[in-house]
């Protein structure tokens, strides 16, 4: 028990850092010098604000009553922790951790034009009627698991599908950037990026490896030897769905534009990583290579479809997580498998066989629901959302302040100091 507790500490560290400074500096890179401290100032506040608002209420209303087969939690009853037992407090923190990111990844699809302060109220009511809910019914035992039980290991549904049509649909409700699509948005330090997707991964073995410990530290029925082979293989799967994405990102460069790109070895890492979360606990050494591998093609192509659409998801939030995440959540239905290496029935945790391992589609259709369910509830509540926030205090800065630098409109501030003769970044 020492040790499960040992490793969550740890777990919820390296995912806590996933948000800051790892996504900070992922985001922050690819988007113009003139924004860089706008795009960290929202995965900043998004620590601030979501942290405080899942200790008042977030964890009541997601984890309370686990298995109560409710659509909604209650959020008042173990409010501001009241009533929770202090061995449960760093099961808190780690599940505090996966809301703080969720929030994060959204605003890479509407970087570059929002007031900080309309970010911080829609992250606030969002993670209350969008994130906590889902997050309920998925991991928390809720109504739509009693009904459709769906395998979602680390966050494929709940974390990045949920921010990917969430990101889209603020991207079409806000509106294009200025100049979009005509005028080059090129990401202005690529160094950054390429550092914070490598944070991403490291921090990432918190994400997917660390979910084990949710259960089994809270006195879970996992024995020493349960518990090592189903670390073991999250951390294989991780590891190696990712590596294969990396690379299947960079033959879709290749066959589409000749070139294999730094942005591209970048965007194929984080791919991976994302299509793999929900299966890590799932899949065995194949299936893991068939998820990265599919997932890093698709979402190469997946995140040139925005110009053809006139999407402005300015750091294609949409086309690597909510592409990535269902993919990753559908593909279990036909890789999922139980079976060890050598042969023997319930190695991997998954619990059911996909298509290709000799289940049924009952498996698969569960996946699918579960993709559906994530995608109305989010998509619906997101809309509403934003439309309020847009028709009371608005979303947007002003045209002028946009076109001259978000950083220096919402944060008086500049990134860089561009000295005489040097010219201006842009």
């Amino acid at each position: 028990m020492d040790g499960y507790y040992a490793w969550m500490i740890v777990a919820t560290a390296l995912v806590l850092m996933m948000t800051t400074p790892a996504l900070a500096l992922f985001y922050g890179g690819m988007t113009r010098s003139k924004s860089v401290l706008n795009m960290m100032m929202m995965s900043f506040t998004a620590m601030g604000v979501v942290g405080l608002v899942f200790v008042l209420w977030g964890w009541s209303e997601g984890w309370d009553g686990i298995g109560n087969g409710k659509l909604i939690g209650n959020p008042f009853d173990l409010f501001g922790l009241n009533n929770v037992d202090w061995t449960s407090y760093i099961s808190v923190m780690f599940q505090m951790t996966f809301a703080v990111i969720t929030a994060a990844l959204i605003s890479g699809a509407i970087a570059d034009r929002v007031k900080i302060s309309s970010w911080m109220v829609f992250i606030a009511v969002w993670v209350t009627l969008v994130y906590f809910p889902i997050a309920h019914n998925v991991w928390g035992g809720g109504w739509f698991y009693s009904h459709f039980p769906n395998l979602d290991y680390a966050g494929g549904t709940v974390v990045h599908i949920n921010a990917g049509v969430a990101g889209g649909v603020l991207a079409l409700l806000i509106g294009r950037r200025v100049g979009w699509p005509k005028e080059p948005m090129r990401p202005h330090n690529l160094t950054l990026t390429m550092i914070g997707a490598g944070l991403l991964w490291f921090g990432w073995y918190g994400f997917n490896v660390g979910s084990i410990v949710f259960s089994a530290g809270d006195g879970g029925s996992k024995d020493t030897a349960q518990f090592m082979s189903e670390t073991g293989v999250t951390f294989v799967n991780t590891t190696i769905a990712t590596m294969a994405a990396m690379l299947g990102w960079l033959l879709m460069e290749r066959i589409l534009h000749g070139k294999a790109t730094s942005l591209g070895a970048a965007s194929g890492v984080v791919a991976g990583l994302v299509a793999i979360t929900p299966s890590c606990g799932a899949v065995n050494t194949v299936g893991a290579i068939v998820v990265g591998g599919v997932a890093g093609l698709v979402c190469a192509l997946a995140v040139n479809l925005k110009y053809k659409i006139g999407l402005d998801d300015s750091l294609d939030v949409v086309g690597v997580h909510l592409v990535g995440g269902i993919i990753g959540a559908v593909l279990i239905g036909f890789v999922g498998t139980v079976k060890s290496p050598t042969g023997e029935d319930g190695f991997f945790p998954s619990g059911a066989n996909g298509l290709f391992y000799g289940g049924d589609a009952t498996l698969l259709w569960h996946q699918v629901a579960g993709v559906l369910f994530t995608l109305v509830w989010s998509g619906v509540l997101t809309f509403v959302i934003g439309l309020a926030i847009k028709y009371t205090i608005g979303w947007r800065v002003s045209e002028e302040a946009e076109v001259e630098g978000i950083d220096g409109d919402q944060h008086s501030e500049s990134a860089y100091e561009i000295t005489s003769g040097t010219g201006v970044l842009s």
